[in-house]
């Protein structure tokens, strides 16, 4: 197409429209021809409503102009007493309508376990004798893999039996040091001499 025919096409008149603004599109036919479709679309037509283009518009509405709000009166309506009486009976009103409403809540009932299943009344707690003197500080803690250090699979050499968890650095050392070690200690001491 060339620029004469696409301009053509923009400032042609008529085209779709809804079934009730034929008339209007009739009445604004002269207008669409005088500048580009697509402005038209964008801006409207210029000088319809008012001749004075740089005009500002005034910021009250029609309604503002033709309704004034009502004047109060200056004589007092109501007695100074019945105000402060309605004032006081409004008051009340919403102070018990509030309290209603943001009820504090109660207090919740705190029992726990240790509450409900141990502390039975009549429950005397009684600590069992000490058979034989324990020392944490220097005897190894009971566990299970303590108990079954045996049957780990890929553990490392245990040098002795109350304590095989400590550090060990047999599966880093040399085969050649190895050897020369297991000739001068004994790798399993006897329990007597764990003991002590």
């Amino acid at each position: 197409m060339t620029s004469e025919a696409k301009e053509a096409e923009e400032n042609r008149p008529g085209g779709r429209c809804l079934l009730g603004n034929w008339v209007e599109e009739r009445a604004t036919a002269l207008l669409d021809m005088t500048e580009p479709r697509l402005r038209v679309h964008k801006y409207g037509h210029t000088g319809i409503l008012t001749m004075d283009v740089a005009a500002n518009v005034q910021g009250i509405s029609t309604f503002k102009a033709a309704f004034d709000a009502p004047k109060i009166l200056g004589v007092r309506q109501k007695g100074r007493r019945t105000e402060l009486l309605e004032n006081d009976l409004i008051k009340r009103i919403s102070d018990q309508i509030h309290a209603e409403l943001n009820a504090a809540p109660p207090a919740p009932e705190l029992c726990s376990v240790t509450k409900a299943d141990f502390k039975v009344e009549g429950f005397k707690s009684v600590r069992a004798p000490l058979t034989v003197d324990h020392d944490y500080t220097t005897k190894q803690a009971i566990s299970f893999w303590s108990d079954n250090y045996q049957k780990i699979q890929g553990m490392t050499a245990v040098n002795t039996k109350d304590s095989p968890f400590k550090r060990n650095a047999t599966f880093s050392t040399p085969i050649g040091e190895q050897l020369d070690q297991l000739d001068e200690t004994v790798l399993y001491p006897s329990e007597n001499e764990a003991n002590m």
